[in-house]
């Protein structure tokens, strides 16, 4: 199937599934859309039931919601249960977000940060994507491996702010280099098995809920991209998804997809 991306999806994609956390909207529901486009069975793993269950609905055939904690094995345990019958499970997408805090280490009243907050988006953001990572893989081991031995592939959400975290941003940024870090260590760890790990580290992109700020605002984030000076889009992202898990020889990478950005302090 030509993509509207550019490129040929393979035909490994045929009578597998994938796992899509945070696929209910932004950055994961363009990717549900864009998987289950090139033949994938998606499942749908987010807390946001409502709108889950009205693109599971939506895309029909070969599509689930699951409600889905990332930080519970039992949660996790259910979304790949549920991609099994879809097809092969072989490949995830972990995309969660909703949550994040703005705190400096030390507030400018001399206050020290919310510790909970900071334990919250670590836990949220790291412990979850590993959390995925490791149910998820475990359970691609026992797909029979087809081309050179692969037998599914990962791509994990990441940010540029884990390479250059703005000031306010100690958790997030923390949260997100963990991931960067991550990538390697876990593509390594998985290549005995046949699986491939990849991560996404995105720049400012044109979520809904980025999109609530208003265009305004919208306009002086895109001021600081080089080119093309505007934020990136979620169906860029699900591109870029598509083509990682479908490349086999990307392996341990982490892509920047953010026009050249770099975050400054502030």
């Amino acid at each position: 199937m030509l993509s509207k991306g550019g490129f040929v999806a393979e035909k490994k994609f045929e009578g597998a599934s994938a796992i899509i956390s945070g696929g209910a909207g932004g950055l994961g529901e363009a990717t549900v859309r864009r998987l289950h486009a090139e033949g994938l069975g998606v499942v749908i793993a987010d807390l946001a039931e409502d709108k889950g269950k009205a693109l599971a609905d939506e895309l029909g055939s070969r599509a689930a919601f699951v409600r889905t904690d990332v930080t519970s094995d039992d949660s996790v345990l259910g979304a790949i249960e549920q991609a099994s019958r879809l097809g092969v499970l072989r490949y995830a997408v972990v995309a969660q977000g909703g949550f994040g805090v703005a705190q400096r280490i030390v507030g400018r009243d001399g206050s020290p940060a919310d510790f909970g907050g900071f334990a919250k988006t670590i836990d949220l953001y790291l412990n979850g994507t590993y959390n995925m990572a490791r149910l998820v893989a475990a359970a691609v081991t026992k797909a029979e491996p087809g081309e050179d031995g692969e037998r599914g592939a990962l791509v994990l959400t990441a940010s540029i702010a884990g390479y250059e975290g703005q000031i306010g941003q100690t958790a997030y940024a923390a949260a997100k280099a963990g991931v960067i870090g991550l990538t390697i260590a876990a593509a390594r760890d998985l290549s005995s098995a046949g699986i491939r790990v990849n991560t996404i580290a995105p720049g400012t992109m044109k979520t809904p809920i980025m999109e609530s700020v208003g265009e305004e605002a919208i306009a002086k984030f895109a001021a600081n991209v080089p080119f093309p000076r505007r934020l990136g889009t979620p169906a860029e992202f699900a591109d870029a998804a598509a083509f990682l898990l479908s490349n086999g020889y990307v392996n341990g990478e982490v892509m920047r997809l953010d026009g050249a950005q770099r975050f400054t302090p502030k």
